[in-house]
């Protein structure tokens, strides 16, 4: 007969290896809609540059449907991603785009920014990497 604490063990040790599956990867649908909510309001509904709060900024948004065009027919998913993230952020007042820390929180997704390798990426930024990679001409 198997002690109890062995068998609550065990079952413990499975939870945690199906807590270790890989999630699902997000889609632009999820990317669309974190867009709506964080990007909008300077880049425009459709990502041209064009929002409301576009007018008093300086630099003005990037159109940002051009990135593929901006980069010789290839998106720069590596760039993008560390646009997205605050890597390559500027740090003076009213230039470059605003900080959003909530899109860095939350579960991790592998993403593949062109090298091959996946990279452990917070779901959200990865969400809006595919969104921004769908909007392109």
């Amino acid at each position: 007969m198997v002690p109890t604490r062995q068998i609550s063990l065990g079952l413990a040790a499975l939870a945690a290896l199906a807590a270790c599956k890989p999630a699902e990867m997000p889609g632009a649908s999820e990317g669309r809609k974190l867009y709506v909510e964080n990007c909008a309001m300077c880049h425009g509904p459709a990502g041209q540059g064009d929002g409301p709060f576009a007018r008093g900024l300086n630099p003005a948004p990037k159109d940002l449907t051009l990135i593929r065009v901006r980069n010789d027919g290839a998106f720069p998913r590596a760039r993008v991603l560390s646009t997205l993230d605050g890597y390559t952020r500027v740090d003076l007042p009213g230039e470059g785009m605003p900080e959003f820390g909530e899109l860095l929180r939350g579960d991790l997704v592998p993403v593949d920014v062109g090298d091959g390798k996946p990279t452990p990426t917070p779901r959200k930024l990865a969400a809006l990497l595919e969104y921004l990679e769908s909007i392109q001409q």
